[in-house]
């Protein structure tokens, strides 16, 4: 899909440019023969101005009497021009930031919130972001705002706030989209925060207190039930033996002594008690 996109981009950055490289006409070729001999008259003098150096990482794009020289961006390192009839533009080719500013959006379900994002992008076609938009990098920033707006009002508020991932790309791809033509490749965006209303926070966190309470009650109850399923069965583990009844209160006996208490209840058989009532 990208190739296909960067072919059709290149063929259309082709039939641009072969129609801005037209012949210059022949007051244009007059004036570069005048241009040319100016700079061999004044050879010692005019060689300072006719090399020109640009960085590693820049690209030059350079305008003879108004009209782009060549199909390729000259760079890195020297190139030449003619003083009086070419001008040049240098494209920065290095990846560029930026902050989206936070953005109020009224989301699918109908909830205000404030976003703001990041975006990566750099100049993949120096000579169309010099000659199909005025100002690339500003224009991108105007369109990452209205992307991020157009992109969340389509969401609800579940998916702003799970699916942040899935919205970052959807926005990289449209935005890579809008600014093809501009020589401008779109590398990452990223959402940075989500802001909600206050009574909506103070909502969501009643919300889950009362969710939370409402497990914690369930699993209460269900060890409630548990443990009254294993006394029964301890109950009926007793009863064939009474041998064990009374370990077990040796056992408690001892437990309750290990703890210091100054108070020891005995507990009597029930058979004991129903043999004094009877009298």
């Amino acid at each position: 899909m990208e190739m296909e996109q960067q072919k059709r981009r290149g063929q259309t950055d082709v039939n641009l440019i072969s129609e801005r490289t037209g012949s210059l006409g022949c007051i244009g070729w007059i004036l570069v023969i005048l241009s040319s001999i100016f700079v061999i008259v004044l050879f010692p003098i005019t060689i300072w101005f006719c090399f020109k150096i640009v960085q590693e990482y820049e690209r030059a794009v350079i305008f003879r009497l108004g009209r782009i020289t060549d199909r390729k961006a000259k760079g890195p390192g020297i190139f030449f021009i003619l003083p009086c009839t070419d001008s040049f533009v240098k494209v920065d080719l290095r990846t560029v930031s930026f902050d989206i500013p936070p953005q109020e959006i009224l989301t699918k379900d109908s909830v205000t919130v404030s976003v703001d994002g990041v975006v990566y992008f750099r100049v993949s076609d120096p000579i169309a972001s010099v000659a199909n938009v005025t100002n690339a990098d500003f224009s991108t920033r105007l369109l990452a705002q209205t992307t991020l707006r157009n992109v969340l009002g389509t969401k609800n508020l579940a998916e702003l706030l799970s699916d942040r991932e899935g919205i970052a790309h959807s926005m990289q791809t449209n935005l890579d989209e809008a600014t093809d033509n501009w020589g401008i490749k779109v590398e990452r965006v990223e959402i940075k925060d989500v802001k909600l209303p206050h009574q909506l926070q103070r909502a969501m966190a009643a919300e889950a207190e009362a969710s939370r309470e409402a497990r914690a009650k369930v699993i209460a109850a269900e060890g409630e039930m548990n443990a009254s399923r294993a006394l029964k069965e301890a109950s009926l583990v007793i009863a064939e033996s009474p041998s064990a009844l009374q370990l077990r209160y040796l056992q408690t006996l001892n437990t309750i002594a290990a703890e210091k208490n100054s108070t020891i209840i005995f507990p009597l058989p029930m058979d004991v008690i129903s043999h004094f009532m009877r009298k």
